[in-house]
């Protein structure tokens, strides 16, 4: 079928005109493909991970590594999606050796600050690849396109999240992503 955009509008959940490359705490939700439950089972309120979920959980704990203004916070897998919490930190001036006054003007970057958006990506491929090789379907589509997110706004709006993600797997049985429920 033909692309049109009066049938297939996508309608975008980001806030219009927000710089996704700003410093602050995100909530984000990926889930599966077709909610297909790939990355293990909730057994008695605890998350067990198979090898496709322990391949989400690397990619995730890996993403430091790549983006050097990220700082990972609370993050749960779950049978057919994850949750997890990405700060995007300001960069860091090194001072070297010694004690400098701190520049006045804008600080120099020496990395790029990717948006939120890249970063989500960047986990998506790194997790989808590794478990197509595993499961021998390269190509395959493992995740949805898209994802939820949600900026953080203050602390009450950080614990409730973080929260939410620490048990999100004890709650299992109510949750709209279970499809048995």
């Amino acid at each position: 079928m033909k692309y049109d955009p009066k049938i297939h509008h996508r309608r975008s959940i980001r806030l219009p005109g927000y710089d996704y490359t700003r410093a602050g705490a995100y909530y984000i939700t990926i889930v599966t493909w077709g909610r297909e439950e790939l990355f293990g089972e909730v057994v008695d309120g605890v998350m067990k991970l198979n090898a496709f979920g322990e391949i989400v959980s690397h990619a995730w704990h890996d993403l430091p590594n790549h983006y050097p203004h990220v700082e990972l916070d609370a993050f749960c897998v779950m049978p057919n999606h994850a949750h997890g919490i990405i700060n995007l930190i300001d960069d860091i001036v090194d001072v070297g050796a010694g004690l400098r006054p701190a520049p006045t003007g804008p600080a120099p970057t020496t990395t790029t600050r990717h948006p939120l958006s890249e970063i989500v990506r960047a986990f998506k491929s790194f997790s989808a690849r590794r478990i197509n090789i595993l499961r021998g379907t390269q190509g395959a589509t493992v995740w949805q396109r898209n994802y939820y997110e949600h900026i953080i706004r203050d602390n009450e709006d950080y614990l409730a999240k973080s929260n939410y993600i620490s048990d999100n797997p004890l709650n299992w049985e109510k949750d709209d992503e279970n499809p048995k429920r």
